[in-house]
Parts: structure tokens; C-alpha cells; sequence
């Protein structure tokens, strides 16, 4: 694993159990301390932000021997009724291309217009 920086205090964009979810999206296979460090969480914030996922239907488990191995619920509506119609899918998709470009070498993201 990488350097993980300072936790972030204040308020963000994106809120913890979007975060953790665009994890999961990225790793199904991850374990909670490395979902953890990636979303500057606490093992035990994942934990709780994993079980509401998991109760609300966003998100289910398999066990694997000792490792969970994470599904997702593309097709489920967002809860907020702002955001009324839209879906898990929609909200991953914007996160996950926000994760190729930030990590990409800057000769290697993608430009608008281009495919």
C-alpha cells in the first residue's frame, strides 16, 4: 500500500459510504483495513458504512474462507430524493472515472471529446 495521507477534517464532496462503496467497486475483494486506509476511515467506520450498505440492499457478501467477497447493487435508486431515478451504476461510473484521472499519468487521461 502507498503512503496514505492525513485524514481530511471539515466537510467533503463525497460522503464516507460513497466512498467506501467506489472502494469495493474497485477491489471486490478488499479487506476492511485496506478499505479503510484507502477512504481515510476507521476499521471500524467501514464496518458500520459496510453493514447500511448490506442492510438497505446496496451491497451483499460471500465468504471466501477467511476473505468476503463484495457484490454490488448497480440497479438500486439512490436514496436521497434529489438524486430521485439515478443509480448506484450512475453514481460509480462518476467516481471510478474520477479515479482513472487521478491517478493516470497526465499523458494518459482521457481528454473531453476523446475516445
Amino acid at each position: 500500500m502507498t503512503d496514505v495521507p492525513e485524514p481530511h477534517s471539515g466537510w467533503t464532496f463525497v460522503t464516507s459510504h460513497a466512498r467506501v462503496l467506489a472502494a469495493i467497486a474497485d477491489d471486490h475483494h478488499a479487506r476492511i483495513r485496506d478499505t479503510a486506509a484507502r477512504c481515510r476511515l476507521t476499521e471500524r467506520a467501514v464496518q458500520k458504512i459496510i453493514s447500511d450498505l448490506e442492510s438497505d440492499g446496496y451491497l451483499s457478501h460471500v465468504r471466501e474462507g477467511r476473505s468476503n467477497n463484495y457484490r454490488i447493487e448497480p440497479g438500486k435508486i439512490l436514496r436521497h430524493p434529489a438524486e430521485a431515478g439515478l443509480t448506484v451504476a450512475s453514481l460509480l461510473s462518476l467516481l471510478v472515472q474520477d479515479e482513472v484521472d487521478r491517478v493516470a499519468p497526465p499523458d494518459e487521461r482521457r481528454r473531453p471529446g476523446a475516445s
